[in-house]
């Protein structure tokens, strides 16, 4: 493969970011070009002889030449350390279920890198580039989503990765499931040969939850600011009054979220000729789901705040066991892979998401109702005979009650394992993947959201601001007036892929400015 083209990054265990994470993870192959920095292999080449200095000496030391878990007091020979390693990757891959996407995975493999590349774990500096060569060169292994509570790494589907790089595990390469063997083969590489310490560094740690978290947080910051541009299209499509979201009040409730989600709602809707008509009509507060928008999208904010400082952390955090402190001398046996901090944010991520989900299907409630909004029956002419956009909002109620057993929280839970070793842990994956089901819950009633605001803005007489009609007009490319009953579900999919595009986002932003 040619990758004179490609934008190469260097990975050195404390720099990876959330937008890089992000751009790694849905990389066509060949766009980009991963590579161990010079001075973190020169720290993993030391933390590796210091390892064998161990190995040499006899002494035992967890991790190194001992038995795993329950077993840790049962001492390893020598002569058999190798198989020790290919022995836990083995019996610890056990992972169920469907297999995590494509991106999610590729997403788990670099932030795995990451953290050994920091040079604390003792690690084989070729087995972690050959990690970073499957993202390259577009080799997937298949990682069961189940499996893991979250605690003393990310065992099970970590396993599946690391089983993969041996040689003996199942990878998608070039669209088809292949034994791994055979991708290494054809992209002219060795299987890894685990030494001491390789296979749990490979599995040791909280890269699962992390790369759900970082994912999750990149969709979800694009998503706030897409919900105050669809309360705010709603706002006029039902000729709404923005007297509620005059800094005044704001200022004196300063939480920063709701100060950000004000000053987008203003800019979005500066010049609006639908807003703007109505300032001496008879209406004096519209309902909450409108009027509340600042608080609510506000509150919503804060808790993306919270988790993207967590997970920022744990991007570049060493989550290994145990570590290698070279210029100390030391080997520590500690629970830096303890995931109880991931798993608290995504949560409380999952309850801000789930948040927007809620006062938006409201609003699409608002649109269908004629008594509030003045429009149509479920925003149709001739309705009876056409039920308009009646079941849109059935799905979007539908997927707002669902997001509240999901909003649950999974780290409130621990079952312990390893014969009571293992006694408390964070279910920090379990928390990752609920959260990314509110995600897509989330882009779907947003996006019914605007299927009913832009018809609602067809109604209306006087246009709406500039930055709204341009929002307007990127739906209208692909989505056409509704003027009788069709099959919604086409109109529905358009509209989460212009969401996901970010191309209503940046007609937005083309007028209003960057959103907050």
């Amino acid at each position: 493969m040619n990758f004179t083209d490609a934008k190469e990054i260097q990975i050195d265990g404390f720099t990876l970011t959330i937008e890089q994470v992000y751009k790694i993870a849905h990389a066509k192959i060949g766009d980009i070009k991963l590579e161990l920095s010079s001075d973190s292999k020169k720290r993993m080449q030391e933390s590796r002889d210091f390892v064998f200095d161990i190995v040499k000496k006899g002494k035992p030391v967890y991790g190194i030449n001992t038995g795993f878990g329950a077993l840790s007091s049962k001492h390893i020979a020598e002569k058999d350390l190798a198989q020790l390693q290919v022995n836990l990757i083995r019996s610890h891959c056990t992972g169920v279920g469907r297999p995590f996407s494509r991106e999610v995975t590729r997403a788990i493999m670099v932030l795995r890198a990451n953290c050994l590349a920091s040079g604390f774990s003792g690690v084989n500096p070729e087995i972690v580039q050959l990690l970073l060569d499957f993202i390259n060169y577009g080799v997937t292994p298949v990682v069961p989503e189940k499996g893991s509570v979250g605690a003393s790494g990310d065992l099970a589907p970590l396993s599946h990765i690391a089983l993969a790089l041996i040689g003996e595990g199942e990878v998608e390469y070039e669209g088809k499931i292949v034994n791994s063997s055979f991708a290494i083969d054809q992209i002219k590489k060795q299987a890894a040969v685990l030494g001491p310490k390789d296979g749990l560094a490979l599995i040791n740690g909280t890269a699962v939850m992390t790369a759900l978290g970082a994912l999750a947080i990149h969709e979800g910051t694009d998503l706030m600011k897409l919900a105050d541009v669809v309360a705010a299209m709603t706002l006029d499509g039902v000729q709404g009054t923005d007297s509620a979201y005059n800094p005044l009040i704001t200022s004196l409730k300063p939480h920063p979220g709701q100060l950000d989600v004000v000053v987008n709602l203003n800019n979005i809707l500066e010049g609006s000729e639908i807003k703007d008509s109505h300032r001496e009509c008879t209406k004096v507060q519209d309902p909450y789901s409108l009027r509340c928008v600042p608080q609510v999208h506000g509150a919503c904010r804060q808790t993306l705040i919270h988790a993207r400082d967590v997970i920022t952390t744990e991007l570049n955090a060493v989550t290994d066991n145990p570590l290698i402190f070279v210029q100390e001398g030391k080997v520590i046996s500690g629970g830096n892979f303890h995931g109880e901090a991931l798993a608290f944010a995504m949560d409380y991520l999952a309850m801000g998401l789930a948040e927007l989900c809620n006062i938006s299907e409201r609003r699409i409630e608002k649109m269908m109702n004629p008594t509030f909004s003045e429009l149509p029956a479920f925003l149709v002419k001739d309705s009876g005979l056409n039920s308009g956009l009646m079941i849109a909002h059935v799905t979007a109620a539908a997927l707002t009650s669902e997001n509240k057993y999901l909003c649950h929280p999974a780290s409130v839970d621990s079952v312990p394992t390893s014969t009571d070793k293992e006694d408390h842990v964070s279910m920090g994956v379990t928390a990752g993947r609920k959260l990314h089901e509110v995600v897509f819950n989330l882009k779907q009633v947003l996006g019914i959201e605007l299927l009913c605001n832009t018809q609602a803005l067809d109604f209306q007489t006087q246009k709406s601001s500039p930055a709204i009609e341009e929002a307007r007009n990127v739906v209208r490319k692909h989505i056409r007036p509704i003027e009788e009953d069709r099959i919604f579900y086409k109109d529905m999919e358009k509209l989460v892929r212009l969401i996901e595009g970010r191309e209503i986002l940046t007609a937005i932003e083309t007028h209003a400015g960057e959103l907050r």
